[in-house]
């Protein structure tokens, strides 16, 4: 929705990269609730329209690895745990790929 993919664009706008407090981000980010950022953290859907998105086009894990700068270790860490993956690393993959919030979670 909307309010995501703003989240996203201010998100990713903040210098330097640091881990913020739910409270934080929300603070940093105009018009984003903090229940947004719980939702959109707490929801493995991100992780798995990523993965479904790498299988559509047969996107290698190293070439995945390499767009979220992680090792493919960390993908499989992410299989079983979505909850580790970053807002960050979300933020990335978007950016890399010329896609926002709304287009990854239509697929």
């Amino acid at each position: 929705n909307r309010e995501e993919s703003s989240f996203f664009r201010q998100l990713s706008a903040l210098q330097p990269t640091e881990m913020l407090t739910i409270k934080e981000a929300a603070a940093a980010v105009k018009g984003v609730s903090e229940h947004t950022i719980r939702k959109l953290v707490a929801q493995g859907k991100l992780w798995c329209k990523i993965r479904y998105w790498q299988n559509l086009r047969d996107v290698t894990d190293t070439e995945l690895a390499a767009v979220l700068q992680v090792s493919e270790r960390t993908l499989h860490e992410y299989d079983k745990n979505t909850k580790n993956i970053t807002l960050e690393k979300v933020d990335s993959f978007l950016y890399m790929n010329g896609m926002e919030l709304a287009d990854l979670m239509t697929l």
